[in-house]
Formats: C-alpha cells, structure tokens, sequence
C-alpha cells in the first residue's frame, strides 16, 4: 500500500468519478478540496485526510481511510473511505435521484 496517492487517481479509483478525466477537471475547476484547501489534481493525498467534492451540486465530504491507485469493484472502493457528507445533503440528493423510467405513452 503507499503512503501517498494523487487525489485525481484516488478519487477514480475509489469510483467517485466515473473516469479520471473527470476527476482532474472537478481539481482544476476548484470544485475539490483537501482539508477545506482547493486541491490540484497532482497533489497527493495521505490516510485520514478530509476530502470535499462539489459534484453535481452537490456537497460530498469523504474521509480517506486507504489508499489505492488502481480502480477496483464497487464494494472493495467502499471500504477505502468513509462518508461524512451531512444528513441533509444525502437527503437532497435522494430527493433529486427519482427514478423517472421511461417516455409516457400518448
């Protein structure tokens, strides 16, 4: 395991970008930060390590718990952070999440 990782590859590799193309953009628009800090897709990242990540509009705070640099299953990327995002926030985001389906037939 390494001490440190580059927040863009962690961020994909835990699967909360869905490539790590998006990952560097959400860096270089600001819209990550270590520690309240605007992070830069280079900069690495070490365990227990606060992250804040504005995706979709939302507010997302995870806490690095293990660091890996190759992208792994779901389950597996679930145990490498813990979610400290707020009630609130999760519950705007169950509430924007409504399964539409499909077109309506006429």
């Amino acid at each position: 395991m390494p001490d440190k990782v580059r927040i863009d590859k962690w961020l994909w590799s835990v699967r909360i970008f869905k490539s790590r193309t998006l990952a560097t953009d959400a860096c270089k628009a600001g819209k990550v930060k270590i520690e309240g800090v605007a992070a830069k897709a280079s900069q690495s990242i070490e365990r227990g390590q606060v992250l804040q990540v504005s995706k979709d509009g939302f507010n997302l705070q995870y806490k690095v718990v293990d660091l890996i640099e190759k992208r792994v299953g779901a389950p597996l990327a679930q145990l490498c952070y813990e979610n400290l995002t707020p009630e609130e926030e999760l519950n705007k985001y169950n509430d924007w999440y409504i399964g539409k389906g499909g077109p309506e037939r006429r």
